[in-house]
């Protein structure tokens, strides 16, 4: 009798340490699962960026080959296109510090005007800052730069 009372004293006693253990686990298996689950988050938006920022380029160096009668303005056509790429990345960039700021560059290999057959590139130039885990994506550099050049032939 003793001693199936020891016993089941000691069964009492392991039951009571082990109590909170299953919380405990949860906790840190929990942390890892969120830390994966926003990384991809993160990934996917700035990957989602990235294509957006390649069709804002394309835009822009879409608008800046349109046919325009001479004499042309160049300082006009380059607003034009930076209009273009600024319109399409505010409404399809998911940037949620305020406005996107884009580094533009417009290139005319065959100087100032495109005439057809002419080649007019359009770089844009992004910094992403990362939107769910900054302090700890900060510790690898904390900025993503992201870029599109696109590269389209007047005709």
């Amino acid at each position: 009798m003793k001693c199936q009372a020891r016993k089941q004293r000691g069964q009492l006693r392991s039951l009571r340490r082990q109590q909170g253990s299953e919380t405990v686990e949860f906790a840190i298996s929990a942390t890892l699962l969120f830390i994966l689950l926003f990384g991809i988050i993160e990934f996917s938006v700035a990957l989602y960026d990235k294509a957006t920022l390649t069709n804002a380029s394309r835009e822009g160096a879409r608008t800046g080959i349109l046919f325009r009668p001479d004499p042309r303005d160049i300082s006009a056509e380059d607003n034009a296109i930076e209009e273009a790429i600024r319109i399409y990345a505010e409404q399809y960039l998911i940037s949620l510090g305020g406005p996107a700021e884009m580094a533009i560059t417009i290139e005319r290999p065959n100087g100032n005007s495109v005439q057809a057959g002419d080649s007019l590139i359009v770089t844009v130039d992004y910094p992403y800052q990362f939107l769910l885990l900054p302090s700890f994506v900060g510790t690898l550099g904390g900025i993503l730069g992201l870029s599109a050049t696109t590269t389209m032939r007047a005709e």
